[in-house]
């Protein structure tokens, strides 16, 4: 994992060594696991854009959720696996972008399915008709809304193809 600030030219961030330094790790992964309802960003075959809210999971380093078959997310993703993910709240931004797949082992599809049935209650989609996606991350960003933190702390974490993140 590579930690620095993200790009932002002209917002006057520190640079990565300044400021009050750059954001844990366990940062973004604490608020990721805790989020209950997140933002989903994808693009369709003719170029526009869609963005839903969805129920979701941040677990073993990646981020779970469901669509239905049939619904614009899973032909935006037919076409694109390429999404962006962010929790909730705008005053402590986070951002993941990553490629999503859709998870057909059996083992992860029921070890998933507690988990969200102990985070949301009852009602996990049946995966056959409803498939579970999950995105790894390639690159998370965090911006906090309030001075100086914005320029102080901002931080953005690159990730490896293959790597996940460990947690907190």
């Amino acid at each position: 994992m590579n930690v620095d600030r993200p790009y932002m030219p002209g917002y006057g961030l520190a640079p990565a060594t300044g400021g009050r330094g750059l954001l844990p790790w366990s940062w973004a992964d604490d608020r990721l696991a805790a989020a209950r309802r997140y933002w989903i960003a994808t693009v369709g075959a003719d170029g526009r854009p869609h963005l839903a809210a969805v129920w979701g999971l941040w677990a073993d380093g990646a981020f779970h959720f469901s669509t239905g078959g049939a619904s614009r997310k899973a032909r935006d993703l037919r076409h694109d696996p390429r999404v962006a993910v962010s929790v909730e709240g705008a005053s402590e931004s986070l951002v993941l972008d990553g490629v999503a797949e859709r998870v057909i082992d059996p083992s992860v599809l029921g070890g998933i399915e507690s988990r969200y049935i102990a985070k949301y209650g009852s009602g996990y989609p049946d995966p056959a008709d409803n498939p579970l996606m999950v995105v790894r991350p390639r690159t998370v960003i965090a911006v906090l809304e309030s001075e100086p933190d914005f320029t102080e702390l901002a931080t953005r974490w690159t990730f490896a193809p293959d790597e996940a993140p460990t947690p907190g």
